[in-house]
């Protein structure tokens, strides 16, 4: 008999047959119990699917967190909502408050004004780019699918164009190295799931990278002696432990986050602004759908999680003046990761968002098999407001896909008057009354409740 668990993992079938799968899975399992909580259990709203960089379709991310005990997950993949209507979905069929949304790189060249801004030169929260910014689109209502797609894909053809010539140039360092070439249409777009409207990020090359490399020296300490001997990377102690144990589960992971600091900055080349967009045309964009544009706050850089980012200085130097700026141009939140953050830095972020009246938003990007779903710093007494915040953005996204001016920030919506903190605890509370199984469903009573309060 096939393992269920394979078919629900599997990226080139379509997301019908894997939810049917994880429907019949479901059904004769015994997941751990949430009752009770009363949306007060773990959430994480950034989880990468492989329709950017993940080794976990939606069905199985979805699956993932609901066994770690998480209550609630959202997808959110690199210039890509393909993953969406898969993972709401399959949320629902675990019983678990699921939402979508989407990142991208955008510019602050300019101001919000137009006119050259005072971070075009500045290393924000981008490790790659100056005067480039992570940003998420939350809460995307299901209605906005099509146009989101549309808006979407001048920047993945400008993207895989960009990534055709960095690959040739990775191919040259390869092959000059004795490891061969990447072929990228079968070891990247293939991969990629670019055709069903995933998206190909930098993670997709040093994966080709690494498999190559793989194929060529093999698992074990020889790999690790090539590194240095032909490509000059040297590891520290603890990667070359990684790297020298043909058992590790997690080789291709470990291996890829190793040449994304030591290979890429040799071909990387720079985005335009035909891909990274101007900060202003994505905010304008996302309000315009009645979703929520974030800023991804990133904050100065010890130890990277996975492996992947070197001890670096980001926004932490100037957070007041980015405040002000991205209240010019319209953001409405700020997305951020307790476990990557200092409680310091998280502090002096909750002020600054209380202060200047953006929604606060958490997740942890999941984007490798090493990283644990859990996120257990959002039950800090700290952190704890970020689950209600969870709840409301899931009452958004189902109540702005059913009726637009109910979305948490439209002009129109009848609590417009309101604060911000007064909306998000009745959202939350509309959030939690949900049926999790058929939350679409529910979602009519939900604003009728909403409506009279």
């Amino acid at each position: 008999m096939d393992n269920p668990l394979i078919t629900i993992n599997n990226p080139d079938i379509t997301p019908e047959e894997r939810l049917a799968a994880l429907r019949n899975w479901s059904a004769q399992k015994t997941l751990p119990d949430l009752t009770g909580k009363a949306g007060g259990g773990e959430i994480n709203n950034h989880i990468h699917t492989i329709y950017s960089f993940s080794p976990y379709t939606p069905a199985m991310a979805a699956l993932k967190a609901r066994e770690a005990g998480l209550e609630a997950a959202g997808s959110v993949d690199h210039d890509s909502l393909a993953a969406a209507p898969e993972m709401i979905a399959a949320a629902a069929v675990l019983g678990m408050g699921g939402c979508s949304g989407l990142e991208i790189r955008v510019s602050f060249k300019n101001g919000a004004d137009g006119k050259p801004g005072p971070f075009a030169d500045r290393k924000i929260n981008n490790p790659d780019s100056e005067g480039s910014v992570y940003m998420t689109i939350q809460g995307v209502p299901s209605t906005a699918l099509e146009k989101t797609a549309a808006f979407l894909e001048p920047i993945r053809k400008n993207r895989l164009k960009r990534s055709r010539i960095m690959i040739k140039k990775a191919n040259t360092i390869l092959t000059d190295a004795g490891f061969g070439a990447v072929d990228f249409d079968s070891g990247v777009i293939q991969k990629s799931q670019y055709e069903r409207g995933g998206e190909i990020t930098e993670r997709h090359l040093m994966a080709a990278a690494a498999e190559k490399i793989i194929e060529h020296c093999g698992k074990g300490p020889r790999l690790a002696e090539d590194l240095k001997k032909k490509l000059g990377i040297t590891n520290g102690p603890k990667q070359e432990q990684l790297l020298s144990d043909p058992a590790n589960p997690h080789y291709l992971y470990d291996l890829l986050g190793i040449l994304k600091t030591g290979l890429l900055p040799r071909f990387f080349i720079q985005p335009g602004e035909d891909e990274c967009i101007p900060a202003k045309t994505a905010v304008d964009f996302a309000l315009s759908i009645n979703a929520i544009p974030a800023y991804a706050y990133l904050g100065d850089v010890g130890e990277s999680p996975t492996g992947d980012k070197k001890a670096e200085k980001f926004e932490d130097d100037f957070l007041p003046e980015l405040f002000d700026e991205l209240r010019r141009i319209g953001y409405r939140a700020v997305t951020y990761m307790p476990p990557r953050n200092t409680a310091a830095q998280i502090k002096r972020i909750q002020k600054l968002c209380t202060e200047g009246g953006f929604m606060e938003i958490s997740g942890v990007d999941i984007n490798s098999s090493r990283q644990s779903f859990n996120c257990p710093e959002v039950l800090s007494p700290g952190c704890r407001h970020l689950l209600d915040t969870t709840w409301a953005l899931i009452a958004h996204e189902r109540f702005a896909s059913v009726d637009s001016k109910w979305g948490l920030f439209s002009p129109a919506n009848p609590l417009a008057l309101l604060s911000l903190q007064e909306r998000i605890i009745l959202y939350a509370q509309a959030g939690k009354s949900l049926d999790l199984k058929h939350p679409e469903e529910s979602v009519p009573a939900c604003i009728e409740k909403l409506r009279r309060s």
